[in-house]
């Protein structure tokens, strides 16, 4: 009898999962405000803000929400910190007041000035806080990863696990990774089959035959040389891949290559013959086939032929006239048969013969919970994962069979499924420690790998070297240099620059008839490319907005109409025009930031204050109306359209911003390809910020963004700590993010540096303990008695 998760796992993690599910959210811990003076707040400070700011910002007209006389008390610059943040943000970057506005630029200064003082005398005086990061769980990336470094297996949670939600821009965040019921169950289905796969212990099924022909229509037809196959290969196993082939070329006619991919990478080429054989009796029909380890999973396979110079020289058009040719027109797959070699990962589990006695069996067990938790385990849960060798051999099963359960066990344990960091006082509520070593250890990998730490990691986190002088930096170098750091561009760069939702996005194929999946992926890769070669070549900062160089292959060269590039592989383009430059430029950009049937002003613009500046727009007022979609670019030109919007009051205080960024992006069409005329109107890229900085062209408007290069640097340490902390940002955050960009400030701005000095910062390597409660903290008698 077969012993599945349901009759062990729930018992033993659900509880555990839901305790560590329902860890409480501190509420954010108050410091005792430091009123600012108040002769010389009433000043420096009232006049500007009864005079300039209350004529728009007042109770009766709060424009974008903002009610100047709430902060007319000096209380106000502790008590109200966030409001005074975005205050200074505006006036320091020209926003408000608004042209047109009187105003005294004199006065305006000093109230920068005083407040910015009072603000920075407020946070030397006030008691440090780095937050507090709660119980999290691991997310589909991350859950993924970690399977593959714990056991060396493909497991695609992506396609098996629910989506995860997003909060701060990302998914990794933990105070919304919440477990559903129905997770929960994808969680044990996975642990079952994960743990099977990974030891091999269990007898596979019979094989099986499952065709794909083109006669059923169960193929997809590529190209004449080429067809593809979404299948599901249900065991890790060998498999026959048998191909069909149809069909003669004639007696002079070459071998060719004949080549299989998964999920586009290459598995195997075989040598094959396309001319007649001789036979008397010749069937042009010939098959082949390939013997080959596939994974279990959802895959999509493709046949092709490599270099197949009778397709390139008589061109498609001209082959699929043709009777006579040598294609392929089907595959089948048979099996699964025993691998002819064990799986890797049952080497990574299996550190000694479990046949050898109940020593090895420990020795196993220790270290398969050590490394899937990250941590030193107890003597206490060792013995209880033994328990589970001991059931299995109950019901008749091997020691080895015994060992797969523990993994099944500690695949749904909370240790595995959930980063949870320890109060190492929890009667002193609200205390500020530093994170143990494994904690910090667990931090840094899953900040740049989305992953487990390695085992060089995790042993100097246990010995308590990782935090010695220089060793955290000499491991931080070490990550970023392994290619596992890949995964700041798949997750991180991939969400800041919102490329994921290129997976979602519809081009209308009306409009973009040049949009296709080959196009999508390349768009993808150039801007993960770019990203990754920023990061580790720590260029600055300043090359995500404008750099002269970017990635590209022949598909997506001829897209932005550059010559010279060749063949399906990215490389290295310099950029010798100034129409393409930094990531505004990258079509994965433009499309993600565009209607499915046009380009959009305020979505582009609003992309650049969020993505670019860390300034987003408030949200729409309801009833904004919609563009006269038929009128664009035909009776009217999109930026007369938008000047309709401008004219509101209401809606000018944000599209004043928004817009004029927007338009600067309008050579660009909705799939990132350049143009002059947009239907039948030239092209109108110039703008006019509020800060009075104007452009009349792209590679103008970068320029300008450019210029402001401290609020971009800014934006990106933020959602550098975001990301890294997997939490939202709190007003002590906002020092330590501002100490950091002035460090990075004296050296230009260099990216890989942001990352060292996140990693070195207080939020990253401290925590704050759990705030208690004032009943809590009551005996239970008083509560009893409320």
């Amino acid at each position: 009898m077969r012993i599945t998760t349901r009759r062990l796992a729930i018992a033993v993690s659900v509880a555990g999962l839901l305790t560590a599910q329902q860890m409480p959210v501190p509420a954010k811990k108050s410091v005792a405000p430091a009123a600012a003076t108040a002769p010389s707040f009433e000043k420096t400070v009232a006049p500007v803000l009864t005079k300039t700011c209350a004529p728009c910002h007042n109770s009766q007209m709060a424009s974008g929400g903002f009610d100047a006389d709430h902060f007319l008390n000096p209380s106000t610059v502790s008590t109200q910190r966030d409001g005074w943040d975005r205050i200074l943000m505006k006036l320091r970057n020209g926003e408000m007041p608004p042209k047109g506005m009187p105003k005294s630029q004199v006065a305006i200064d000093s109230l920068v000035h005083y407040v910015q003082g009072e603000v920075d005398r407020i946070d030397r005086n006030a008691k440090p806080d780095p937050g507090r990061v709660v119980a999290h769980r691991l997310n589909r990336t991350e859950y993924s990863n970690t399977i593959r470094d714990l056991l060396g297996l493909e497991f695609r949670a992506q396609k098996d696990f629910p989506t995860d939600d997003s909060g701060e821009g990302f998914d990794n965040i933990g105070d919304i990774l919440t477990i559903s019921p129905v997770l929960m169950e994808k969680y044990l289905a996975a642990a079952e089959r994960i743990a099977s796969r990974a030891l091999a212990a269990d007898p596979l099924p019979k094989p099986i035959q499952v065709d794909y022909a083109n006669k059923d229509k169960r193929i997809r037809r590529v190209d004449p040389s080429t067809i593809e196959a979404t299948h599901r290969v249900e065991f890790d196993g060998d498999y026959t891949v048998r191909f069909a082939l149809p069909g003669e070329r004639p007696k002079d006619a070459k071998p060719v290559q004949l080549a299989f991919w998964m999920d586009g990478k290459l598995l195997a080429t075989k040598l094959i013959e396309t001319k007649p054989s001789g036979l008397v009796y010749f069937d042009p029909y010939s098959e082949e086939e390939m013997r080959l380890f596939l994974p279990e999973g959802d895959h999509v396979f493709r046949a092709g032929f490599l270099n197949d110079d009778f397709v390139k020289d008589l061109g498609p058009k001209e082959i699929y006239k043709r009777k006579s040719n040598k294609y392929l027109d089907g595959m089948l797959f048979i099996g699964p048969f025993k691998p002819a070699n064990p799986p890797a990962s049952r080497a990574k589990v299996l550190i000694c013969d479990p046949k050898s006695g109940p020593a090895c069996v420990d020795r196993i067990v220790t270290n398969l919970a050590r490394r899937a938790y990250r941590r030193p385990v107890t003597r206490a849960e060792v013995a209880s994962l033994l328990k589970f060798v001991a059931l299995a051999k109950e019901h008749g099963q091997s020691t080895e069979q015994g060992i797969q359960l523990v993994l099944q066990a500690i695949l749904v344990s909370p240790n595995f499924l959930f980063h949870i960091e320890r109060d190492p006082n929890p009667t002193d509520p609200g205390a500020v420690h530093p994170v143990s070593g494994v904690e910090l250890a667990s931090r840094l990998s899953y900040f740049l790998w989305s992953s487990m730490p390695d085992d060089e990691l995790l042993a100097l986190g246990e010995s308590g070297k990782l935090k010695a002088p220089g060793v955290l930096d000499a491991q931080v170098k070490r990550l970023l240099a392994d290619p596992r750091s890949a995964a700041l561009a798949d997750s991180f760069a991939a969400q800041w620059l919102e490329i994921r939702n290129l997976d979602v996005v519809k081009p209308d194929p009306q409009k973009f008839p040049d949009w296709n999946p080959e196009l999508r992926d390349a768009m993808r890769m150039e801007t993960s490319l770019f990203f990754d070669h920023v990061l580790r070549q720590n260029r600055p900062m300043a090359d995500f907005l404008d750099a002269k160089y970017t990635f590209l292959n022949e598909r997506l060269a001829k897209h932005y109409g550059i010559q010279g590039v060749t063949g399906p592989e990215f490389r290295r383009v310099e950029l010798t025009s100034d129409q393409r430059g930094g990531i505004l430029s990258q079509a994965s950009v433009l499309t993600v930031s565009s209607y499915p049937t046009r380009t959009s002003v305020v979505i582009r613009g609003k992309y650049v204050l969020q993505e670019i500046l860390g300034a987003p727009p408030p949200p729409p007022p309801p009833d904004v109306p919609p563009l006269d979609e038929a009128a664009v670019g035909t009776s009217l030109s999109l930026r007369q359209q938008m000047e309709k919007h401008r004219s509101n009051a209401v809606c000018a205080s944000c599209h004043s911003k928004m817009d004029p960024l927007g338009f600067g992006l309008e050579n660009y069409d909705g799939i990132g390809k350049w143009r002059t005329m947009d239907g039948k109107f030239p092209v109108d890229s110039s703008g006019i910020l509020p800060n009075g900085q104007s452009f009349t062209t792209p590679a103008e408007m970068r320029a300008v963004l450019k210029s402001q290069l401290p609020q971009f640097a800014r934006c990106v340490i933020e959602k550098l700590m975001i990301y890294g902390l997997g939490r939202g940002m709190a007003t002590p955050d906002r020092r330590v993010i501002d100490e950091i960009g002035k460090k990075l400030a004296a050296d230009g701005y260099p990216f890989q540096t942001a990352i060292f000095e996140v990693v070195k910062s207080m939020p990253f390597q401290m925590r704050r303990g759990e705030l208690v409660s004032s009943d809590k903290q009551a005996k239970p008698k008083e509560v009893a008695q409320r």
